[in-house]
């Protein structure tokens, strides 16, 4: 019987300081995304654009080999992939653009 409440009073105890830092952690996070000014989240958000960007120009690329060597049976499922893939490069760089033009502005406010 005795053990059996040693037990249960430590397991409560570990569950209490695993919650306890748990809960430090969580807060210490919030903080940090706190911290972080909107120049700060538009730059963030410039770079993932940009390596999106990159990335759907290497698929592009891939789409344009395969549509070299492929025959006529896919060719025309190749032309409306590289399609939509140029049209939502093309609105990237849109976007990126209006980033970078919001990044310039804040950035020469002080």
């Amino acid at each position: 019987m005795k053990l059996t409440i040693i037990v249960l009073i430590t397991i409560l105890v570990i569950g209490t300081i695993v919650i306890f830092f748990g809960y430090l952690t969580n807060q210490h996070y919030i903080q940090i995304i706190e911290k972080s000014n909107p120049y700060e989240k538009l730059q963030n958000y410039k770079e993932e654009l940009e390596k999106i960007n990159q990335h759907n120009q290497q698929l592009l690329s891939e789409l344009e080999g395969k549509m070299v060597n492929s025959d006529d049976v896919h060719l025309e499922q190749l032309n409306q992939e590289i399609k939509v893939l140029k049209r939502v490069i093309n609105d990237n760089k849109v976007e990126l653009e209006q980033v970078i033009k919001k990044l310039s502005t804040l950035e020469s406010k002080p």
